[in-house]
């Protein structure tokens, strides 16, 4: 009885963060709401307001393509780092790679994005002014929609790719050195011990990474704020950011929360679908 006694605050405290704003968040979906005065019920008006907004239409296909980016390139690039840093000999310089790496996790989106964006800028932009020495005339790389995509897909898996890493280390050292000793005893070169051995004890850790990164695949947003501007915004503005707008900007209390319970809703239906696919469950 103690031991269940110890749960409660932990239990109180997702009733009170987590389920009553939940279902508070329900209940302002189906009104008018204002923040001062009556608040008419609606029922599923501003559901349906949302479906046929073709702003969060736009704004979908934004996540699906900027979201997929990430996702695929964020994977698949901390495994390559991880196996290339467990090649390095030298621990002093390991370790070093390793915190240089992991070093933009740690920094907010407001200074990476503001540190890209004048690395990028066409007047007086480092990358620009090296591109001007090589002969290249400037890249408006914020000002193209597609370009400013690739930009804002790159610097996403380049500021979190450290953390990936850092796990998949993380998962590499837990491997049995007797694997490898057995592989070399029947002459298998290093290649063969990455690919028979490494990759394959990896994949429990690649699911659980996997399944967060379906998690957050709609729910992008601090990036796309702090480096969207007026040019580019039809093609980088996500669903978050609708929401954003629609709540912060134009007051649309109700709208916005039903398109973030909508935003809600698929995540799960996604997250138990890709627990299904990749057999989470099973391994």
């Amino acid at each position: 009885m103690p031991l269940y006694a110890m749960l409660l605050p932990t239990i109180a405290y997702f009733l009170i963060f987590t389920y009553y704003p939940l279902a508070h968040a329900v209940v302002i979906s189906m009104q008018q709401f204002n923040l001062i005065g009556h608040r008419p019920f609606v029922g599923m008006r501003n559901f349906l307001a949302v479906l046929a907004d073709p702003n969060f239409w736009s704004s979908f296909r934004n996540t699906l393509v900027l979201g997929t980016g990430i996702l695929v390139i964020g994977f698949v690039a901390p495994i390559l780092i991880a196996l290339s840093l467990n090649e390095v000999m030298q621990g002093w310089l390991k370790r070093s790679l390793q915190m240089i790496i992991y070093l933009p996790h740690l920094f907010s989106w407001v200074v990476v994005g503001g540190l890209w964006i004048q690395l990028l800028a066409p007047d007086g932009g480092l990358v620009n002014a090296v591109l001007w020495a090589l002969g290249i005339p400037p890249v408006q790389f914020m000002s193209d929609p597609q370009l400013a995509r690739w930009v804002i897909i790159l610097v996403s898996v380049w500021k979190d790719m450290g953390f990936n890493c850092i796990i998949y280390l993380a998962a590499i050292v837990g491997i049995n050195p007797a694997l490898y000793e057995s592989a070399r005893v029947d002459g298998a070169h290093r290649w063969h011990e990455i690919i028979y051995i490494t990759i394959p004890s990896l994949a429990r850790t690649m699911q659980v990474v996997a399944l967060l990164s379906i998690m957050g695949l709609l729910r992008l947003f601090d990036q796309i704020y702090v480096m969207r501007n007026a040019v580019i915004e039809p093609q980088v503005n996500v669903l978050m950011t609708y929401v954003y707008d629609q709540g912060f900007q134009q007051m649309n209390i109700g709208q916005a929360t039903a398109s973030a319970l909508l935003i809600l809703t698929v995540t799960l239906f996604l997250t138990l679908f890709t627990r299904r696919l990749i057999r989470y469950d099973t391994v």
